[in-house]
C-alpha cells in the first residue's frame, strides 16, 4: 500500500514549490465502516428486499468506502427474533448475487483485501442484538454457517444476554451470556459491545477469548450519555487487543448538535486512552445523504415518538435531534475527516489505521486471514 505524506489529504505549500494535492486522498486506502448502511434514506418505503438502488451503489463507491458492517436481521419490535433474523440473511444474498459486478459478502480479513483489488465493496453481515439466540447457544452455529460475522450482544435494553445502556438493572454477562460468547469465540465471531450497558461489557471484555469490539460509540468522558463508552470500557477493550468504532451521532455534544469536531473530538480522546492501534470509524449511517433536510425535520418527532413507543429511545435523542452529524455526510464524509485529522496534525500513518486498517487488523485476528 502508498504511504501518503500529510500533504496528500489537503495540506499545501505555496508558489512553485508546493507539493500537488491528492485529487481523492483515500483513493489508496482501506476505507472501513465498522457500522454503517447501504440503503436510501430518501426511498421513504418499506421493502421486503434490500433496496439497493443505483444511486445508493454510486454514493457508496464515491465515498471510497472498502467494506462496511451493515445490520441485518432482528433488532427490535415484534417479530420473532430467530426467524426475521434468517430470512434477512436470505434476502441480503439475493442482493450480493444480484449486485454481484459491486458487491462481495466478507467472511474474512481476506475479503476486504478482495474486495479493494476488486474495486467492489464488502458487505460484512452483522446482528445488532442477540436476541435471535432465543434459548439455544447452538444457532451461534447456524448464523456463523450463513455468513454472519459481527454479533452485537444487546441493542439498548435488556435480553437474555445482559443489560443494554438503557437498561435499569444494570446486568452484566448472564450464565447463558457466557455460553452465547463461548459460542461465538468457537466460530470466530465478532463480539461488538457496542449498546450494552457498563457491566456486560467489562464483563464480556474479561470472558471472551479473543478480542471483542465496540464498533459505534463515543466517549462517556466527553459526552455523558449512556450510549457512550466509559474510559474503563474503553481501555480494557484495548488492552484485549480490541477495536473501537467512533460513530457520526448527535450522542457526541449534549448542548448543541454534534458536529464534526466533535467527531475528531472523540476520535483524539480514544486514542489517548486505547492507543492508535485500536481506533476506527463506525459511522451508523451510510453515504447517501438526505436530500431534504426541512422535510426530515419534520418527520423526526414521529420518528422519535416511535423509538419511544419501542422501548429503545435512549436520552441525547429526541424529536428534534438529527440521528447524524449534518456537516459529515455524504459521498464526501471520510475524504472530510481525514483532511480534518490531517489539518489537526495526525500523520498520514495513523489516519490510515483509523480509516480501516485497524479494524481490517483486528479482523485478521478474530476471523483469520
Amino acid at each position: 500500500m502508498t504511504t501518503k505524506s500529510r500533504s496528500d489529504f489537503g495540506a499545501t505549500g505555496a508558489g512553485s514549490a508546493a507539493v500537488a494535492v491528492f485529487n481523492d486522498p483515500i483513493a489508496e486506502l482501506v476505507v472501513i465502516n465498522a457500522l454503517g448502511a447501504l440503503e436510501d434514506p430518501n426511498d421513504g418505503g418499506e421493502h421486503s428486499q434490500p433496496a439497493i438502488s443505483p444511486r445508493v451503489l454510486a454514493d457508496a463507491r464515491a465515498s471510497g468506502v472498502t467494506a462496511v458492517n451493515i445490520t441485518l436481521g432482528y433488532v427490535a419490535g415484534p417479530v420473532e427474533p430467530f426467524q426475521a433474523s434468517v430470512a434477512s440473511v436470505a434476502q441480503w444474498d439475493r442482493a450480493v448475487r444480484d449486485h454481484a459486478q459491486d458487491l462481495l459478502k466478507v467472511y474474512t480479513a481476506a475479503d476486504i483485501d478482495g474486495a479493494k483489488a476488486a474495486g467492489k465493496i464488502g458487505l460484512i453481515y452483522g446482528f445488532q442484538n442477540g436476541a435471535m439466540t432465543g434459548d439455544d447457544p447452538a444457532r451461534v452455529d447456524i448464523f456463523a454457517d450463513l455468513g454472519v460475522r459481527v454479533m452485537q450482544l444487546t441493542y439498548n435494553g435488556p435480553n437474555q444476554l445482559g443489560d443494554g445502556c438503557i437498561a435499569t438493572d444494570g446486568r452484566g454477562l448472564t450464565p447463558f451470556g457466557h455460553e452465547v460468547v463461548a459460542r461465538l469465540n468457537a466460530n470466530r465471531l465478532m463480539v461488538d459491545l457496542s449498546h450494552s450497558g457498563r457491566q456486560l461489557c467489562l464483563d464480556t471484555a474479561r470472558a471472551s477469548k479473543q478480542p471483542v469490539s465496540i464498533n459505534h460509540t463515543g466517549c462517556r468522558a466527553l459526552a455523558d450519555l449512556p450510549r457512550n463508552k466509559t474510559d474503563e470500557e474503553l481501555r480494557l477493550v484495548a488492552e484485549k487487543g480490541g477495536f473501537v468504532g467512533i460513530y457520526f451521532m448527535m450522542y457526541l455534544n449534549v448542548s448543541r448538535p454534534a458536529s464534526a469536531a466533535d467527531v475528531i473530538a472523540h476520535i483524539e480522546h480514544a486514542l489517548n486512552v486505547c492507543g492508535e492501534d485500536h481506533v476506527g470509524i463506525g459511522s451508523d449511517g451510510g453515504a447517501t445523504p438526505i436530500d431534504d433536510l426541512e422535510a426530515y425535520k419534520a418527520e423526526l418527532p414521529k420518528i422519535h415518538a416511535n423509538r419511544v413507543a419501542n422501548g429503545i429511545a435512549a436520552p441525547g435523542e429526541g424529536a428534534d435531534a438529527y440521528p447524524f452529524v449534518e456537516d459529515l455526510r455524504g459521498p464526501d464524509q471520510f475524504r472530510l475527516l481525514a483532511k480534518l485529522l490531517a489539518a489537526r496534525g495526525h500523520k498520514s500513518a495513523r489516519i490510515e489505521k483509523l480509516i480501516g486498517t485497524n479494524f481490517l487488523r483486528y479482523a485478521r485476528e478474530v476471523w483469520g486471514a
